[in-house]
């Protein structure tokens, strides 16, 4: 979105063009200070937090950033790089409604793997890129280390805040090929007695990979694990929108 007036709708005057929804919900406005604003058009039957009032504040830096919604359609504001965008959701998509499933490889106890958990002196901040090419710094606390046939490895979790598990983006050398070829999600309970589990049974795949519209983040170069990890979710059959 740019700075100030957006208008939003599913007519192709918006600036903003929903594929579905009201012809003309509303206008959404970039202010100073990253503030962002709404204000519904009157015929738009549009809901702000399920609340049917006509203008608000739509924040986007919290956990739960504000969702405006009509019929089948909703939306909230995200943040990429700096730039405002709308992230749009439609719960009657092809993609939904004609889910095909998810496919595993067997469950593999091999490769539930005791880490050594290595905390940083300090916080550093990794740069990842995103699937769109544009990169930004990730808070990095500290480092799995783990061995594989006799080999040590090194993994980077994205520190997502307090209370949330550790994160981390990976690719192997069945990404592309059996598994999702951007990246998997693996995620870990935090650190116990210096211990990390890393189950690889519970890799899956990033909502990039059902859809184009999304802005997955890629692995770091310390995350590409040059070996094939046939556990956890393999490639979507179906595809994406």
């Amino acid at each position: 979105m740019k700075d100030g007036e957006n208008s939003v709708g599913s007519a192709k005057d918006n600036d903003v063009v929903l594929a579905k929804g009201p012809a003309h919900l509303g206008k959404v406005t970039l202010g100073e200070h990253e503030r962002v604003a709404i204000a519904l058009a009157p015929d738009a039957d549009a809901r702000i937090d399920g609340r049917a009032i006509m203008t608000g504040e739509l924040f986007w830096q919290s956990g739960r950033p504000t969702l405006v919604s009509a019929g089948p359609v909703s939306f909230f504001v995200i943040d990429r790089s700096g730039k405002k965008a709308l992230r749009v959701k439609d719960r009657e998509a092809e993609g939904r409604t004609h889910f095909l499933g998810l496919d595993y490889f067997p469950i593999d106890s091999a490769w539930r793997i005791e880490a050594q958990w290595v905390e940083f002196d300090e916080p550093r901040h990794v740069p990842i890129t995103n699937i769109l090419g544009q990169t930004s710094p990730a808070v990095v606390r500290g480092k799995a280390v783990f061995e594989r046939d006799g080999k040590k490895f090194e993994l980077l979790p994205i520190d997502e805040g307090p209370g949330e598990p550790l994160f981390f983006v990976i690719s192997d050398t069945t990404s592309g090929n059996e598994t999702y070829g951007a990246a998997r999600f693996v995620y870990a309970d935090a650190p116990d007695n210096g211990k990390v589990i890393l189950d690889f049974n519970r890799a899956e795949n990033p909502p990039c990979a059902f859809t184009a519209f999304a802005t997955c983040p890629l692995p770091p170069k310390e995350n590409r694990l040059p070996f094939a990890v046939t556990a956890g979710e393999k490639n979507y059959r179906g595809g994406h929108e």
